[in-house]
């Protein structure tokens, strides 16, 4: 049990016969509808379960599918994915946003080795302690990949819990999260936890839905108080709203004389960290001078494109791309910092979704 979630005030409630009946219902509707077929469920190990759980925070299953596969395919084991550069995980991490999550990978991937000599720690602590695993991801590992007992609480499973005993308040504040994990921990059953904890996460996101549940086919339909007062979509509470600041950029699209486009590598951490990406300069900076600092080059035949918006979860970006050229192409080299890309060959670089937008229209127009 980690104290830093659950409320000592709080005692841990040994299974009653209302818990079980819960588990029970769970797991009987997880024998008939449940999904027993997805890529992660074959030749089940923590290496694998725990790629799939990083991947599934704020995505889709149908979009992780070809990603997980592709990623297995290429770092099948975790001493594989511990000795790979960094720029060859961002690179199959390419579209699924949350780019911060495959930087935590590979640190994850180095920790196991390094100091858990190639073997995935077996207690849910141990597994907090690696980049990236938080208590759910934990408990997911731990349950579906060694068995052990422990509770989960993603997305999914927030909603289910919340809407059954009629959780007021935004699950983000602490003191709902710490109602949520009690009543995780007290359904959580001692025996079949890998089905449990993989029909919780099934409910969720295939009966028990954001904004249109199942209610009549659920498993969990007769003692859901929400459902009950006919507020299902009333739970959870979602999270108070505030206005998105707006930023904006321009990315300079420099074109050599071979028709190549210079990228410049990210920092290692913030938006898009680790990826390879446009120069950006400021909207108050003055062109040209401003590129021509930036990149050393002698730059010609400024072209302004127009605008998009690309937005993130907590901000929007505006993005102005420029197209420019240059003749001096050797007076920038490929190094750590910049690389010159083809664009109509494969990438085997991490780019960020806009930036590949823009590669392609480039390509288009080369």
């Amino acid at each position: 049990m980690h104290d830093s979630i659950f409320n000592p005030r709080l005692p841990f409630m040994s299974p009653d016969s209302n818990n079980e009946a819960f588990s029970q219902q769970v797991l009987q509707w997880f024998d008939g509808h449940g999904r027993k077929n997805l890529p992660w469920q074959k030749n089940i190990n923590p290496y694998r379960v725990w790629i799939s759980e990083v991947m599934l925070q704020q995505t889709q299953v149908a979009t992780v599918i070809p990603y997980f596969e592709n990623f297995m395919a290429r770092f099948p084991k975790v001493s594989d994915l511990a000795s790979a550069e960094i720029d060859d995980v961002l690179h199959l991490w390419s579209g699924l946003g949350y780019y911060s999550r495959a930087r935590n990978l590979h640190k994850a991937a180095k920790m196991v080795m390094d100091t858990f000599a190639g073997e995935f720690p077996r207690s849910v602590d141990e597994l907090t302690q690696l980049p990236g695993i938080g208590l759910s991801t934990a408990g997911a590992i731990a349950s579906i990949s060694m068995g052990i007992r422990a509770p989960i609480l993603d997305g999914n499973v927030k909603r289910v819990l919340a809407r059954y005993q009629a959780t007021t308040g935004w699950t983000g504040q602490s003191a709902v999260a710490k109602q949520l994990w009690r009543i995780a921990e007290e359904y959580t059953p001692h025996h079949r936890n890998a089905d449990y904890t993989q029909a919780m996460m099934d409910l969720g996101a295939m009966i028990c839905t954001r904004t249109k549940p199942s209610c009549l086919i659920c498993p969990l339909e007769q003692n859901c108080l929400a459902h009950k007062a006919g507020e299902e979509t009333r739970y959870p509470e979602p999270k108070p709203k505030k206005d998105k600041p707006e930023r904006s950029v321009r990315m300079l699209m420099v074109i050599n004389e071979f028709g190549e486009v210079l990228l410049e590598k990210r920092p290692p951490t913030g938006i898009w960290g680790g990826l390879w990406g446009f120069p950006e300069i400021q909207i108050d900076e003055v062109l040209p001078e401003a590129a021509q600092n930036m990149t050393g080059l002698s730059l010609q035949d400024f072209e302004e494109w127009p605008s998009f918006r690309h937005t993130f979860s907590h901000y929007h970006l505006d993005i102005t791309p420029i197209k420019s050229f240059t003749a001096r192409a050797s007076a920038v080299a490929d190094g750590d910092r910049w690389h010159w890309f083809q664009p109509d060959q494969p990438s085997k670089l991490g780019l960020a979704a806009p930036v590949s937008k823009l590669l392609s229209k480039i390509r288009r127009s080369l």
